[in-house]
């Protein structure tokens, strides 16, 4: 068994104002994404210029927060959403989900792309191997918050979390950033190297994300609120990712038929779309 590092949530106190490892794991999400969105939009031949990716990560930070925020209380607190509404504004009691904040960026994206006059999956497809950066920045937050444990286990690397009772249990939150964040993020990167047909790269992400998504659902512990859906095993998580992945390989199989390109290695860098 791996001793729990007891880390204190509050990275830093200033009187009466409190900075979260949570918050502030969210800061290196979007800033990491600003980050290799504007280096990728630099190289040659990639369909957004540098300028324009500042205004994207604006969007999609909307997008993840309130996304993130309204699809917890949909998904996983329904009976409180109906019967206490406001509850959906007290965001420091916690309650995000990486599937509402998934179709808040899409929205993002849609009133984006619609603004400057892009085709969306152009924008999904630059930000899909952004988003890795995000997803294990979070993860290493759930870790440090001691939440969304694992189950029970005897493996060697079983912890005790400060809120998960007095035996050992998976530390899945690691499972996820390490899959959802660094796996996927290679994954995506070199994928997007090459020019790949439009719709492609987005489609990569939804069944890798969807597919690591749904198997690491099997070792965490369900939401308490929920528990499992059908059968002793089936949870809310793999409920929201099944889809993902089916609508993943539609999309992959449809970007290959068509095979629409937004760059190539020879056509001139789309720069005049800077603000």
């Amino acid at each position: 068994m791996l001793a729990y590092p007891h880390i204190d949530p509050v990275a830093l106190s200033l009187g009466p104002l409190k900075v979260h490892w949570y918050g502030l794991m969210y800061l290196v999400g979007f800033v990491g994404a600003w980050a290799l969105g504007r280096y990728r939009a630099a190289k040659p031949n990639w369909p957004l210029s540098p300028l324009l990716v500042d205004d994207l990560i604006f969007y999609g930070a909307l997008g993840v927060i309130l996304g993130g925020r309204i699809g917890y209380m949909v998904f996983y607190q329904a009976p409180e959403l109906i019967h206490h509404p406001l509850t959906i504004f007290q965001v420091w009691d916690g309650g995000m989900s990486f599937h509402g904040g998934l179709i808040g960026v899409m929205t993002a994206m849609a009133l984006f792309a619609r603004k400057y006059k892009l085709h969306f999956f152009t924008l999904m497809d630059f930000i899909a191997p952004l988003v890795p950066i995000g997803l294990f920045a979070g993860r290493i937050g759930n870790f440090i918050n001691g939440e969304l444990w694992g189950k029970v286990t005897t493996l060697p690397w079983g912890m005790v979390f400060p809120t998960g009772g007095p035996l050992p249990r998976q530390p899945s939150m690691l499972y996820e950033a390490f899959a959802e964040g660094i796996l996927l993020f290679l994954i995506l990167f070199f994928f997007s190297i090459k020019p790949r047909p439009r719709m492609a790269v987005s489609a990569v992400f939804l069944i890798f994300y969807g597919t690591f998504r749904f198997l690491v659902e099997f070792v965490r512990e369900p939401d308490p609120q929920l528990g499992y859906l059908w059968d002793g095993w089936l949870t809310m998580g793999q409920v929201l990712s099944f889809p993902m992945i089916m609508f993943g390989f539609a999309l992959l199989w449809y970007a290959y038929h068509k095979r629409i390109m937004d760059r190539s290695d020879n056509s001139p860098s789309n720069s005049e779309q800077s603000t």
